[in-house]
């Protein structure tokens, strides 16, 4: 299994065969501009909510290679009405056999409305469940107790979401890292826009310090998972 980073929260993961590609979000990011979102091809597009900055090539992904987009009911019927039918809508707490694994739907604390103004229903995050690893993508979400669910699942890595203002900043998404009992951690949602920019020699400097593995990849960089 390995995970590709393109940017903001946007990550691919390829497992069992199947590239799944979560939050696209490259076009409009100047330091991804070296992607072409045609090349991509996943055959599942996940999606944790409404925001332009998770959606932005979402539509146009999806035409281009037909994958089937996870997300929650209300994403799901906006998506219906853009003419887009293969979609599997879900809801937090409940899962999903695909056949590259299992996905389960868990809460994120957030907002989330679509583009046009239309509701993104709630916000939320996916654990993984393939390869037999468990992999937690938390969306874009603040500190919450609600993580502490996770932390009988033995979960292998977590993205989590370290740009603060928005989200969680690095100091809460170390304790994140304690309420999901997870020491193996990609950051995302960091350094896009000038409010969520982050000084990265000190974030990990503090993950390390806190018994963290950390990694920061650049966008279009593979790491094993």
């Amino acid at each position: 299994m390995k995970t590709t980073y393109y940017g903001q929260s946007t990550i691919m993961i390829e497992t069992e065969g199947k590239k799944l590609l979560f939050d696209p979000f490259i076009t409009p990011n100047p330091a991804a501009k070296q992607i072409d979102i045609n090349a991509l091809q996943p055959d599942y597009i996940l999606v944790s909510h409404g925001h332009g900055d998770h959606v932005a090539d979402l539509i146009a992904i999806q035409k281009s290679s037909g994958a089937k987009v996870i997300c929650i009911a209300e994403i799901a019927d906006w998506l219906n009405k853009q003419g887009i039918e293969n979609v599997h809508g879900m809801n937090i707490g409940g899962g999903f056999n695909f056949d590259f694994g299992r996905v389960k739907m868990v809460n994120a604390v957030h907002s989330s409305t679509l583009p046009d103004g239309s509701s993104g229903g709630n916000p939320a995050g996916f654990v993984l469940y393939a390869e037999g690893k468990k992999i937690y993508f938390a969306g874009d979400t603040a500190l919450t107790y609600d993580m502490k669910l996770l932390e009988d699942e033995n979960l292998d890595w977590a993205f989590l979401p370290i740009g603060d203002n928005y989200t969680m900043g690095v100091d809460d998404a170390i304790k994140a890292t304690r309420f999901i009992n997870c020491n193996n951690v990609i950051g995302v949602h960091y350094d896009t826009f000038p409010v969520i920019s982050i000084d990265k020699d000190d974030a990990i400097e503090k993950f390390i310090k806190a018994g963290v593995n950390i990694k920061l990849p650049a966008i279009g960089e593979e790491t094993a998972l």
